[in-house]
């Protein structure tokens, strides 16, 4: 049965200019029943204030995809990659070996918000940078791979979709109200489904979905 988990239920760390509400355990929030879905171990919505962000800090053996809600983020990482990322662009850093990078909100005026999603990564070799503009409109968007057994999907449900999840799914809603399997979901909650189906969904006119498609191990 697919299990719906509400955006009042996430784990939240606040500190000076930033808030992050947490889906899955991370760092001191422990759940032994929520570390992780397949190969996602975090989603987390980041809320920044101005001039605020997160100084240069390390991961490895981890792919790190960034979707923009709001305001504009300022990237920068040792693979030599900076710059500003908007909304409607898909951003992955695929930590391999071990890799350093920055995140601030490049405003001094306007709040930032993103959603930052980490999975377990296949690259155990030199770090990767990837981003991909996402088209506006109605349907299934392809974003960017990741080095990990699923597939991102950005999915604006105003007309009915029809998808094929054959190794289970999880629905993040980003925006609006979004039905998926017969449960409605607002802004920050989350279906996640564990076994093959395929999935219905429909939206408000202003519907807007990050769909993780679990795929088979590759070979």
């Amino acid at each position: 049965m697919p299990e719906a988990r509400r955006s009042a239920t996430r784990f939240r760390t606040v500190a000076e200019g930033t808030e992050t509400l947490h889906s899955f355990s991370y760092g001191r929030h422990y759940d032994p029943e929520n570390v992780g879905f397949g190969p996602i171990m975090a989603i987390n919505e980041e809320r920044v204030a101005p001039g605020a962000g997160y100084d240069e800090h390390h991961h490895g053996d981890a792919d790190i995809v960034t979707w923009v809600l709001e305001g504009a983020l300022a990237h920068q990482d040792s693979t030599g990659q900076h710059g500003v990322v908007p909304p409607g662009v898909a951003q992955r850093l695929s930590a391999g070996e071990g890799v350093t990078h920055a995140e601030r909100n490049a405003s001094d005026s306007e709040p930032l918000r993103f959603v930052q999603m980490m999975l377990r990564s296949t690259n155990w070799g030199r770090p990767e940078y990837a981003q991909a503009d996402v088209p506006d409109g109605s349907g299934l968007h392809e974003t960017v791979p990741v080095h990990a057994d699923a597939r991102l999907v950005v999915a604006r449900p105003q007309e009915p979709i029809e998808v094929a999840a054959e190794h289970g799914a999880l629905v993040h809603v980003t925006r609006g109200r979004v039905t998926v399997a017969g449960v409605d979901l607002g802004p920050g909650d989350e279906l996640r489904l564990a076994e093959r189906a395929t999935l219905r969904l429909t939206g408000s006119r202003d519907a807007e979905a990050l769909l993780w498609l679990l795929v088979g191990p590759r070979r």
